[in-house]
């Protein structure tokens, strides 16, 4: 089964291919393989019809099921099950898709560009609805629940120049992913309650879900069900829906899309129709929908939003029926379900035809079709005739049984019964008055004002073969069924067989198409002259309709209740977004503060009795220098100072995680430190060196009394944590683990490459993409370029100040000096030091530079290399690695750091990637697990004998990465930013004042961003 379906997915991704290379004729190719897809379907029948329907999958004589573990820690898993409701609605699907797929070939142009795409979604509907029915896992039906509410939103909004198409496409993926959220809460909630996520067994034990729980469980996923099936309040996203395509809405709103929520109850319905809110729910607000819907049927002059509103009414009736929880009603909900698939795709196909040849849908325009379009007023005829519910036709033999179910079940429950009774009857006379208004809008000849007939509507082009096949197809099978209905009887009775009869010892109904006179045949006839009666009266009906006033407007309610969330989140935006980082920091900070003291407050926790504050005096001194550092930096009053502080306090932390046994988190958090202090001067250059507020005062206290709040109650959510435990930390298995398993002395690296890779993974990928993405705020052009070789660049150009004449007579004295000074010696310290204008050298830096830079480098490979056993490791091998660099460019500038690295930053962090990922699949390919480590003993004529582990490889990749983070920030915020001030430098000594000015607000605003 999941071979089948993802063949399908696979095909639905191959359908452009398809129309580039056949054109529209890929449809026929699309309709065969769909129809494939049923026959496979029909091979299981013998096996679902042995089967006991109730019996969960892997149980003796269970329908056929396939089950594949997914995510066995949380009990999902990837299990399909084909019982008899799972068959029939897999036949309906699959072959009213394999028709309106045929019916396609023709509706669109030979030219639609946009048919590719338009028929891989329309087939991906049919592949994720099959999906769907076939799920036996609550998490999988959600998974393919969702992907028909987006194909749908798809679909619906094929047109996407068109307003309504958009806003409608819009619309229907509100009203359903509300739904649909709804619906996942309750079946998450139903599995837990069950303790099993699959479906049959939740059925299978449902005798034993009671209670609050379950009733509001099953309540979620109704509504679920309700907004799906485009029932009351939900009902308005369906008549929209219509500016679709109508093979869209021949096939989504007859064969799929609105019959999933109908599919549901129905699935739903054998074991909990006897709960407290499963009848009112599913009786009350599907009468309600059937009585809207024929109600506004009747008020419609557009053909195919007749059939809309006919198809919100059916879809009440549908419900209702297949929620009644009968042997009767089973039989009658899925004869019915299958009767409106038959006879609602005919007639919307048939609209589409009418639309395709005369450009138009509305009834007071066409006329005379009925004589001039014979073999489509017969297909009209005949499928209008079934959804009337008239003889000889299966919609008649369907609802002869739903009307007896109603029956049964109000001489059972007397009150409530009886008025489902009548409700069901009047709904069924304006079914018959709105099938009549149909054939009659569509076929009839009108007439004008003075009573003449209008014009024959002329069609472009006779309906053909092919147009007319898929339409006829369900008239003939409408006929055929209601003839001899035993086949259909055959495949529901399985079904049936999980319902109890209406009342004990009831005989059982059955599909016929004569059942004798009996009381439902009167209310059938009933039902018929009243439905011809009201269309007699038409026009005086309609002008009662239009003085009746609408007690409660759904859609408008919808549009109200999107402008209201507009306006607040306008408001809320407003209020939120000022623009100012330092306002956005307040407020998360001020919520998480917020959070954490309320559930500290207002639970019951147990409050920690014994309390430690310090171990040894030397905590307390840098518990001192950490506190000052967090006044000097509230209290700073230039930027250059708070960051200075802000490090000190970073500096002090690492202090106490040394004094606590953590020296590899110490040595990682001193080097990043050191990291993020250089990049911030780097950023600094751009800004103003003061700290500008409104009012200094009262910020700074504010943002200390926030910072001391915020602080306490993370020590308190920390400290009341650590005193709530009840079970053993995993934490404790990771020494024996690292050292056995791992076989590495530090646990800290071990558990990084090894015992928790793929967070490392995940971890050195968002750093890569961080990178790109300050570059992507810096670079103006490519990332990569590379600048002019070394011996192009002018000796002491990189920084030489242009403009002397401003300066004071003591800085000209000084800069003279400095020129030289640095020209004297004629062997050159650094690669690149000579580029450096004279005035920005520093001798004894480059000197210092030159003899530590390459020690720094191999202390980085040894952090890198020793780091398994001892402190270190990729990660802070690569910020020291990345502080060497750091060292070069500071020394010599921009070319430096080229000389140092004449490759990119993107190269050094895809290979870092490429090689972390590299050794997982090595892993893989060997037969382990992905990531697995593996141990190899070497003998080395001078080191000796030494045990590398395969983790090293992945250390090795995490250290490119982190070099080339540095190196990317290094380049965008040091060197792209030097290049900038240059070129505004000299636009402001040529006097152009608005280059410079552009120049430099450019580099700001790419610093401040």
């Amino acid at each position: 089964m999941l071979l089948v379906l993802a063949v399908l997915f696979a095909v639905s991704l191959a359908a452009p291919w398809l129309f580039r290379r056949f054109g529209r004729s890929s449809f026929h190719i699309l309709a065969a393989i769909s129809a494939l897809a049923m026959v496979w379907v029909l091979t299981y029948l013998p096996q679902v019809l042995r089967a006991d329907q109730g019996a969960p999958s892997g149980a003796p004589n269970a329908p056929p099921s396939e089950i594949t573990e997914w995510i066995p820690e949380l009990g999902v898993e990837i299990a399909f099950r084909i019982d008899a409701l799972a068959l029939i609605m897999s036949l309906l699907i699959l072959g009213v898709g394999a028709l309106v797929l045929l019916y396609c070939a023709r509706y669109f142009r030979s030219s639609e560009a946009s048919a590719g795409p338009f028929a891989g979604q329309l087939f991906a509907f049919a592949a994720a609805m099959l999906g769907l029915v076939l799920s036996d896992d609550l998490v999988m039906l959600f998974i393919f629940w969702e992907l028909t509410t987006v194909l749908s939103f798809l679909l619906i909004g094929y047109s996407a120049h068109r307003l309504l198409a958009r806003r409608s496409a819009i619309q229907a993926l509100v009203v359903t992913t509300f739904g649909g959220l709804a619906m996942l809460v309750g079946l998450l909630w139903l599995g837990e309650l069950a303790g099993s996520y699959r479906l049959s067994e939740i059925l299978a034990s449902a005798d034993q879900l009671q209670g609050t729980a379950v009733d509001v469980a099953l309540f979620l996923i109704l509504i679920g069900a309700l907004s799906k099936s485009a029932l009351v309040p939900f009902h308005f996203w369906l008549p929209a829906a219509m500016a679709a395509p109508t093979p869209v809405s021949a096939y989504l709103h007859a064969a799929a899309m609105v019959k999933a929520g109908v599919y549901l109850v129905a699935r739903m319905a054998p074991g909990f129709h006897e709960t407290a809110l499963w009848m009112p729910t599913v009786l009350g607000v599907g009468l309600a929908t059937m009585l809207v819907g024929a109600w506004r049927a009747l008020r419609q002059t557009d053909i195919k939003l007749v059939l809309a509103y006919g198809t919100v009414s059916q879809l009440g009736f549908l419900v209702m029926i297949n929620g009644l929880g009968t042997e009767d009603a089973a039989l009658a909900g899925l004869a019915m379900l299958l009767a409106h698939g038959l006879f609602k795709a005919a007639l919307f196909m048939v609209v589409g035809i009418i639309d395709h040849e005369t450009g138009t849908r509305d009834l007071t325009r066409l006329s005379g079709l009925g004589r001039t379009q014979r073999a489509l007023f017969w297909i009209s005829a005949v499928s209008v005739a079934s959804m009337a519910g008239l003889p000889p036709l299966f919609g008649f033999v369907a609802k002869e049984v739903v009307f007896e179910s109603f029956y049964g079940y109000a001489e059972v429950h007397p009150g409530w019964g009886w008025v489902v009774m009548v409700g069901v009857v009047v709904a069924s006379a304006l079914t018959v008055a709105y099938s009549a208004r149909f054939l009659w809008g569509a076929f009839g000849t009108k007439r004008g004002a003075t009573g003449e007939p209008l014009e024959t509507t002329h069609f472009h082009a006779p309906a053909g073969a092919v147009f007319l096949a898929a339409p006829a197809l369900l008239a003939v099978a409408t006929v055929l069924l209601a003839l001899w209905p035993a086949p259909v009887q055959r495949l529901i009775d399985p079904f049936v067989s999980l319902f109890h009869p209406v009342s004990e010892g009831a005989p059982g109904t059955y599909l016929a198409l004569w059942h004798g006179l009996t009381p439902v045949l009167g209310l059938s006839v009933l039902a018929w002259g009243l439905g011809l009666g009201l269309f007699a009266v038409r026009e005086r009906f309609g002008r009662l309709q239009q003085r009746t006033p609408a007690v409660f407007d759904a859609e408008r309610g919808y549009r109200s209740s999107v402008k209201v969330l507009d306006v607040v989140a306008v408001w809320l935006t407003s209020v939120t977004q000022r623009g100012s980082l330092a306002w956005y920091l307040f407020i998360i900070i001020a919520v998480a503060t917020g959070v954490v003291s309320g559930v500290l407050l207002f639970t019951a926790h147990q409050v920690p009795q014994s309390w430690i504050i310090a171990e040894q005096p030397l905590q307390l001194v840098l518990a001192v220098v950490i506190v000052a550092g967090a006044i000097g930096a509230v209290w700073a009053p230039k930027r250059f100072m708070a960051v200075l502080m802000v490090s000190l306090c970073g500096y002090g932390i690492a202090g106490l995680f040394a004094l606590q046994g953590a020296p590899d988190l110490a040595l990682t958090v001193l080097l990043v430190e050191s990291i993020v202090l250089v990049v911030f001067v780097l950023a600094l250059r751009n800004l103003p060196a003061g700290i500008w507020t409104q009012n200094p005062a009262r910020f700074k206290i504010g943002r200390v009394v926030l910072g001391i709040g915020f602080g306490l109650a993370m020590m308190g959510a920390l400290a009341v944590g650590m005193d709530s435990r009840v079970a053993v930390p995993i934490s404790e298995e990771f020494p024996w683990m690292a050292y056995e398993v791992g076989q590495g002395a530090n646990i800290v690296n071990v558990t990084l490459v090894d015992i928790r890779v793929w967070d490392t993974f995940g971890e050195i990928t968002v750093l890569a993409v961080a990178a790109t993405g300050v570059a992507s705020l810096i670079f103006v052009k490519r990332r990569d370029a590379r600048r002019r070789s070394l011996h192009e660049v002018p000796t002491g150009s990189v920084g030489r100040v242009l403009n002397e004449d401003n300066l004071t007579p003591r800085q000209a004295k000084e800069i003279r000096v400095a020129r030289s000074f640095s020209t004297v010696a004629r062997e050159a310290w650094l690669v690149a030091g000579r580029t450096v204008a004279p005035e920005h050298r520093s001798i004894i830096f480059e000197v210092v530079t030159r003899l530590m830079f390459h020690a720094i480098i191999l202390l980085s490979l040894y952090l890198l290399l020793a780091g398994h056993n001892l402190p270190g490791g990729g990660f802070a091998g690569g910020l020291l690695a990345g502080l060497a660099l750091t060292l070069r460019y500071l020394a010599g500038g921009r070319y430096e750091l080229e000389a140092a690295v004449p490759f990119s930053a993107s190269s050094l962090m895809g290979w870092g990637l490429a090689l972390a990922c590299s050794t997982g699949l090595v892993s893989l390919l060997a037969g382990g697990h992905i990531f697995q480590s593996a141990m190899l003993d070497v003998d080395l004529p001078v080191f000796g004998e030494h045990h590398v582990g395969s983790a090293i490889m992945f250390d090795v990749g995490v250290y490119l990465v982190v070099v080339g983070l540095i190196l990317d920030i290094l380049r965008s915020l040091g060197s792209e930013i030097d290049v900038r001030s240059e070129m505004e430098n000299r636009a402001a000594e040529r006097g152009d004042p608005y280059h410079g000015h552009g120049l430099h607000s450019e580099t700001t605003m790419g610093v401040a961003r």
